[in-house]
């Protein structure tokens, strides 16, 4: 039986990839609540001296928040990023309760999640739309942070990346080959389960999908592009998964609501330098 000789590739070229720490507020809190909470965050970070340099802190409220926590960050100059949590395919017109990406890069948003689970299996979204709601952010100024991830029965049926590389690929396709964007690679069985994937599970993932960037977008730009991973991350397991060569950050669900925690991860090299 003759087996096929996979190709043998150079390794990619090491970039300075910054660090990106994001936290997805869901459908939580209201535009009060919101201002609250990023206060107390900023004061955290700021006791913590973190340097936003080093690791860039990204929060993503309700729509109806926007408004209110960007105009305490321009107020307070506060180096905290701010994004989004889903966006329209359509630029404008009769889509009545959409959002679109013209709207959010008016206040300021710098990132746009698209292709979430909860988006992906509570309202039915195909990677065709997910790929549409990726180009309308970039067109828009945007970066889209494409969520790719698996369920436990994809998992079981087709093993541990090839439902997140074909989710990638539908999304990727949609973009010009120079757009910029983030992924979030989401094991779904580990979103609010309380069960975090096993860092070497994460960092198996994203290999694959720095590989699978390289067919679809080039070696410069897989290697530029931040891999991040979610589900259930906690400060105290951020940096057994920051630690792996491939998996830039976080996206962090219930625990960006609480800021003493979430500042905990953001300093997650804290927890690996013991400093």
């Amino acid at each position: 039986m003759n087996e096929q000789i996979p190709e043998l590739r150079e390794p990619l070229l090491q970039t300075d990839r910054v660090p990106l720490i994001a936290g997805n507020w869901k459908m939580n809190l209201d535009h009060l609540q919101a201002i609250a909470l990023v206060q107390k965050l900023s004061w955290a970070l700021k006791d913590a001296r973190h340097d936003y340099g080093e690791t860039e802190v990204a929060v993503f409220p309700p729509f109806t928040d926007l408004r209110s926590v960007q105009t305490l960050l321009a107020a307070d100059k506060l180096s905290l990023v701010l994004g989004a949590q889903d966006v329209s395919p359509h630029e404008s017109g009769a889509y009545t309760g959409d959002i679109s990406a013209a709207m959010l890069a008016k206040l300021e948003a710098r990132y746009v999640l698209v292709g979430h689970s909860e988006r992906r299996h509570g309202h039915g979204e195909s990677d065709e739309l997910v790929g549409q709601k990726a180009l309308a952010a970039h067109r828009a100024g945007l970066v889209p942070m494409i969520c790719v991830g698996e369920t436990a029965e994809d998992l079981e049926e087709h093993g541990a990346a090839a439902i997140p590389l074909a989710q990638l690929a539908a999304a990727v396709s949609s973009l010009p080959k120079d757009a910029e964007f983030v992924i979030a690679y989401e094991p779904v069985w580990a979103i609010g389960s309380g069960q975090a994937a096993t860092p070497e599970q994460a960092e198996e993932v994203a290999k694959a999908i720095r590989e699978s960037l390289r067919d679809l977008c080039g070696d410069e730009r897989a290697a530029a592009t931040r891999i991040l991973y979610g589900g259930s991350v906690a400060s105290q397991n951020v940096a057994g998964f920051l630690r792996q060569p491939n998996v830039d950050g976080a996206l962090v669900g219930g625990a960006s609501l609480k800021s003493d925690e979430f500042a905990k991860i953001v300093q997650f090299k804290k927890h690996v330098t013991g400093a």
